[in-house]
């Protein structure tokens, strides 16, 4: 018996590669699902069932590409509408995979067609629980995301699900079966999670707040549904794509690897609607980058931050990556519903540059930098680090204005006046000033290193600088 937990970081996202016997399934697999096939192939082994424990509004899952590569049917739980060909299974129902087998364990609540996965060895004990987005290491999945989607279900009703699947399918269930969940900390399906991807039912049954048996019903939905804040905007729109389906990773693949020189790139940037987007580090970003480009960084929480930026999953867009990273960003975009890129700059920044063409800049300075100028009067600090970074610890006297929310927060800034912009450790600040600078904004300048910096520098290491909880 082999389980194998694929992680994803910059998703917080767990697919799983179960085989017995010469048979595999893939449960929840990425958009790209060539290394499942491979894996496989290894292992001299036959992929006989791809099963999805929802359909996933954070990403897009790789279902309908793994089944047509493999003729592996796709399974749901109970109440699976799909608009493509899967089965729909019933509660407790069971699928052989060598001689083990794998049962649905319906449970409703984060959505209606929720289901657990419970793996059953050969000698017919249970040993794994593939968990979905009902249950995480420290939390459930929240239970407010399928109401964007159909209007008949409200929060109340369905953490009222989530209880009951909580209380009378998964507590019931043998401690020593490990857990295996969808997601793990860093991943907006929740809101708790812990860092560690695994454990014992039995120890989430001491530790998981929302597996204390003393809660009522009431207080767990009040429980549950406190602290929630608004999921992504692409998330309603990720789910319809996994219900009615996607374009082949292949075609996303060939459609955006169009390479263009410095000249075809201007022009299909001036000609099309499409959005540049250079995801080079930072700080190589604020040296020279093409003028309207958004910066995100490839090597950060890229796909989360995509979502949460780029409102329009259809959005064509139009790439600057580092040399040899084109298919790696075209395809990270295409994991949470990006499809529409139309072609990357051939040769990079560099290419630009040798080109003649013109180039933008963003001012980056250091803390101690900051300070002196934010003293003289110059301009003003503003924090862009989520809000609860925020009410945890920060500059006295400083305006937060949270990425997450920049439509929002925008309305703060004046294009007058002059801003230090900083986030916890730089990556958010450059896509927050990349994104107004877009927009008209000129008089945002970088903090480097952000907060975390701040607290490090000697200037700030005085008390008076930084306000903790205690004392707002």
């Amino acid at each position: 018996m082999k389980v194998e937990q694929i992680y994803t970081g910059c998703l917080a996202q767990g697919a799983y590669y179960i085989e017995n016997n010469g048979e595999a399934a893939i449960i929840d697999p990425l958009r790209e699902v060539q290394p499942y096939i491979e894996k496989a192939k290894r292992n001299h082994a036959k992929i006989k069932y791809v099963f999805e424990t929802h359909f996933h509004a954070d990403f897009v899952s790789g279902h309908i590409d793994l089944s047509a590569k493999t003729g592996a049917p796709i399974v749901y739980g109970p109440n699976a509408a799909c608009e493509f060909d899967c089965i729909s299974a019933t509660d407790g129902q069971e699928f052989p995979l060598g001689n083990a087998k794998i049962r649905v364990i319906h449970t409703p609540g984060h959505t209606m067609e929720s289901t657990c996965f419970l793996l059953i060895d050969p000698d017919g004990k249970a040993t794994s629980l593939f968990s979905g987005d009902t249950l995480f290491i420290g939390d459930v999945g929240r239970p407010d995301l399928a109401q964007k989607v159909s209007a008949d279900l409200t929060e109340d009703m369905l953490a009222g699900f989530l209880y009951d699947s909580l209380q009378n399918k998964i507590m019931p269930l043998a401690d020593d079966i490990i857990v295996y969940p969808a997601h793990g900390a860093g991943s907006a399906c929740g809101k708790n999670m812990s860092k560690e991807t695994t454990d014992s039912l039995g120890n989430q049954k001491k530790t998981n707040y929302a597996l204390n048996p003393a809660l009522s019903r009431e207080q767990f939905k009040k429980e549950v549904l406190t602290g929630l804040v608004a999921p992504p905007a692409y998330f309603p729109l990720n789910v319809l794509m996994n219900i009615q389906g996607y374009d082949s990773i292949d075609k996303v693949l060939e459609r955006g690897q169009h390479a263009l020189s410095p000249a075809a790139f201007e022009a299909a940037a001036n000609e099309t609607s499409a959005l540049i987007l250079d995801t080079r580090n930072a700080q190589t970003f604020a040296a020279g980058f093409v003028p309207n480009s958004i910066n995100i960084a490839i090597d950060g929480s890229f796909a989360p931050w995509v979502g949460a930026m780029i409102p329009d999953i259809k959005q064509e867009i139009l790439l600057v990556t580092e040399e040899g990273r084109e298919e790696e960003v075209i395809t990270r975009l295409a994991r949470v519903g990006y499809d529409f890129t139309i072609g990357y700059l051939k040769g990079g920044i560099a290419a630009w540059k040798a080109a003649g063409k013109e180039l933008d800049q963003i001012e980056s300075i250091s803390v101690e930098e900051t300070l002196n100028r934010a003293q003289s009067g110059e301009g003003e600090i503003i924090d862009v680090r989520k809000n609860s970074e925020y009410l945890s610890e920060h500059i006295v006297d400083v305006e937060n204005a949270p990425l997450d929310f920049i439509n929002e927060s925008m309305l703060k800034i004046k294009k007058d006046k002059t801003y230090f912009v900083h986030c916890a450790s730089g990556y958010r600040s450059m896509i927050f000033i990349s994104t107004l600078r877009a927009r008209g904004y000129e008089n945002l300048i970088d903090v480097q290193g952000g907060f975390k910096a701040i607290k490090e520098s000697e200037k700030f290491k005085l008390s008076e600088y930084i306000c903790p909880t205690t004392l707002l």
